[in-house]
């Protein structure tokens, strides 16, 4: 008989070995897609996609157009599809893209700095009515965005746009988006700096460009001259803010690294002092830590603020200057707190020149193709040939004489937009909301409108400075974290057990050198039909219980729950 061979002694299991595949850096050599928009990214630069757009989707209609295009790519060309009509907000996490999509587009329009002339001003009127059914909203980031246009019809809206100095050229998509800057650039008597200059040679030299069509996610830049810091640079991943160094003279200091989103963070200043004419080479620096250091592998984590939180702001600023421009940064101070809450410009303002600027509240940014029509004719019939958009959905006229400025505030009174509006018209955003973006929940513009509305009615005496910022995802493209009241659009129950729209309710967020992001009371949600009660009752509140001088803000952070309930 066979002998028995010896049983093995018993071993260790053997551990799987992992191996971390990394955060998808391309400096640390990942360049291995590790997503399906790396990949559509590394497959075609996206820039490529205005051939196709051009020379086959316009002409063969939608049903031609690639996925990857539709719902990649068209971005990089200020394109996304928007929300197919009748879908409630219950629906929007549970259907396919194709399913939540409509056959017709968004169209963002960049507006470098918020700046436009009358003619261009004219023409994107004249779009809105013969491509986009009369829409044209004014973004919270200077730019206009049409709806319902057409993909047979986008070769002729960018031939009309082009013609006069307009692009959709990376006004959405992982790139450089639109920039912001001082909708009072060159003109305001109290500005420290001028970056108008500064900003369009970043656009000139990098907007197009294929060395930063593929950057980990979106990129969003600031540049502002103003002591009011009127751009929200605190949220944004790249900012130069205007400072007179003691030695050197006016320029601007660097900040890097804010966003919002469903992980707010404000930016952090470098301490460094950037002379106007080398903005655009330190733009290019961050820019370029971002598109090489920049985390690929989750999409969640690949803006820059990510990057900026993990290294820090000496490590940043280290690899800034010794990798990317070969130099040290002169060290600068911080720039100064502004004197007003408000940083609009909303009102008769005089210029460094003896003119004047008016600027003027729409309702939340909505605007029509033939109301920017007549603003155009408008500034024109008034001596002007100058207007600017706001980051806070506002607009203002240029270079009005001081004979004309009267009756030019009497013509703007009279189409609805407010040279002296309330402290609600005056402090109230919203982004799309679900009329037409597929991410929304909620509604959100007829709802700030109506707001307002009410609010006028039920408080007509309350003057005090605040924020009303209105978003239908917690995307929080109207910024409902830095509002002193931020409403998230959601689902809920009311009282009968219905499910009904609703809002996430943020109290007492703030912009400024003491930035803060609203506090979110335990359970507080409030229905869309509830809401004028609810402020109603806050702001009440707030009159009775607040201290001499005390911002809303100030007020929330310290109120009972009670209080703010």
């Amino acid at each position: 008989m066979a002998a028995t061979p010896p049983k093995p002694a018993a071993t260790t299991p053997r551990r799987k070995v992992s191996r971390h595949r990394g955060e998808g850096q391309w400096a640390a050599g990942h360049f291995t897609p590790l997503n399906g928009v790396e990949q559509f990214k590394k497959d075609d630069d996206s820039l490529n996609v205005r051939t196709r757009i051009e020379t086959i989707y316009s002409k063969r209609g939608f049903d031609s157009i690639d996925p990857n295009d539709l719902r990649g790519r068209f971005r990089w060309w200020g394109l996304y599809t928007q929300r197919r009509p009748g879908i409630d907000g219950g629906r929007t996490g549970l259907l396919e893209p194709e399913e939540l999509e409509d056959e017709f587009f968004m169209m963002r329009v960049r507006v470098t700095g918020g700046r436009l002339t009358t003619e261009q001003l004219r023409t994107i009127g004249e779009v809105s009515e013969t491509y986009a059914r009369g829409t044209a909203d004014i973004t919270d980031r200077q730019n206009i965005q049409f709806h319902w246009i057409r993909i047979e019809d986008v070769p002729a809206v960018w031939e009309r746009l082009e013609a006069v100095g307009l692009s959709t050229t990376e006004a959405c998509g992982d790139c450089p988006r639109g920039m912001l800057g001082s909708p009072v650039a060159g003109v305001a008597e109290d500005e420290i700096i001028d970056g108008s200059a500064a900003l369009d040679e970043i656009a000139r030299r990098y907007i197009g460009n294929p060395a930063f069509s593929n950057l980990p996610r979106k990129y969003k830049t600031a540049v502002s001259g103003s002591p009011l810091l009127d751009v929200a640079h605190e949220i944004n991943d790249i900012a130069f803010v205007g400072v007179v160094h003691p030695e050197h003279g006016p320029g601007f200091d660097l900040w890097v690294g804010g966003g919002l989103s469903t992980n707010p963070k404000f930016g952090v200043r470098l301490g460094a002092w950037v002379p106007e004419p080398e903005v655009p080479d330190v733009w290019e620096g961050v820019t370029s830590i971002f598109r090489d250091h920049g985390y690929r592998r989750l999409r969640n984590r690949a803006r820059l603020k990510f990057l900026v939180s993990d290294w820090g702001a000496e490590k940043f600023r280290q690899v800034l200057e010794d990798d990317y421009l070969g130099r040290k940064l002169i060290d600068g101070p911080a720039p100064e707190m502004p004197a007003q809450q408000w940083r609009d410009h909303i009102g008769v303002h005089r210029q460094k020149d003896g003119r004047f600027y008016v600027g003027f509240a729409p309702r939340v940014g909505r605007m029509d193709g033939s109301l920017l029509t007549k603003v155009a004719e408008l500034a024109e019939a008034h001596g002007s040939g100058r207007v600017s958009t706001t980051v806070e959905q506002k607009m203002i006229i240029l270079d009005v004489p001081g004979d004309r400025v009267d009756s030019l505030v009497e013509g703007l009174e009279s189409l609805d937009l407010r040279v002296t509006p309330s402290s609600f018209r005056r402090g109230t955003m919203a982004c799309t909301g679900i009329q037409f973006c597929k991410l929304a929940i909620g509604e959100t513009k007829q709802r700030g409108s109506d707001l307002i509305d009410e609010l006028e009615r039920r408080l007509p005496e309350f003057d005090e400075p605040l924020t009303i910022n209105i978003n239908g995802c917690p995307n929080a493209c109207a910024r409902i974290q830095t509002g002193d009241i931020g409403l998230k659009g959601q689902l809920m129950t009311d009282a009968e057990g219905n499910q009904v729209g609703g809002y996430q309710v943020h109290l007492g967020g703030a912009l400024g050198l003491e930035p803060s992001f609203g506090r979110k009371v335990r359970g507080l949600k409030v229905t869309s039909d509830d809401l004028p009660d609810y402020i109603e009752r806050v702001l009440k509140r707030y009159l009775a219980e607040r201290e001499d001088g005390e911002r809303f803000a100030t007020w929330t952070a310290r109120a009972s729950e009670e209080s703010l309930s």
